[in-house]
């Protein structure tokens, strides 16, 4: 009897983890979709999907109990969603960040051609080279990355408040970072995650 009560308790255990994974599911899918909208929006002609042999995405080799283990996982989120849900990124705060960046856009875009700044593996900007620009750019560059990295920030926050979930923030940040690199058009810079600047 003892042991059949334990057996029910584990069984009935195992049902609420997963249950409470599945309600956390991070919709990543999701997630990028939503970021290459707003890159799109964002910097306009500038952006690209380059993410086909992306540098920045590292490929992973799939052992037979990881393909299992995905299979099964991608089978319990199907029956628990039907669809995979987009983000909600409509709402005014989301819309006002988003402008503010596309008039910045149009002063950043010479800096990246310049190699002056570049785009971060945590989905910010950095200075890069400030000798790439004239003396009288150089605190306008410092200026306007502080604004940019406010902003996405913000961005990145927002997102996750209008969807009731504060706490996918970093997964954001991290969807983000890699989109941004991703659409990023060749010639500009990033650093990839050891910090290492590199030219696409």
């Amino acid at each position: 009897m003892n042991t059949m009560k334990r057996a029910g308790l584990m069984v009935g255990l195992l049902a609420l983890v997963a249950c409470v994974t599945i309600n956390v599911y991070f919709p990543a899918a999701a997630a990028e979709r939503a970021a290459d909208r707003i890159i799109e929006d964002v910097w306009g002609e500038d952006a690209k999907d380059a993410s086909d042999g992306n540098p920045a995405q590292s490929g992973r080799s799939e052992t037979a109990y990881g393909r299992f283990a995905g299979r099964l996982f991608a089978t319990m989120i199907r029956s628990a969603h039907a669809a995979d849900p987009d983000l909600n990124v409509s709402t005014p705060a989301i819309s006002q960040i988003q402008a503010s960046m596309q008039q910045r856009h149009r002063l950043l875009e010479p800096m990246y051609a310049a190699g002056a700044i570049g785009l971060t593996s945590s989905g910010l900007l950095a200075v890069r080279d400030l000798k790439a620009l004239d003396i009288k750019s150089r605190k306008q560059a410092q200026d306007l990355v502080a604004q940019e990295n406010r902003d996405r920030n913000g961005l990145y926050a927002e997102i996750a408040k209008a969807n009731g979930h504060p706490e996918w923030q970093p997964d954001i940040q991290a969807t983000f970072a890699r989109r941004w690199i991703a659409n990023a058009p060749n010639g500009w810079w990033y650093q990839d995650a050891g910090g290492n600047w590199k030219r696409k």
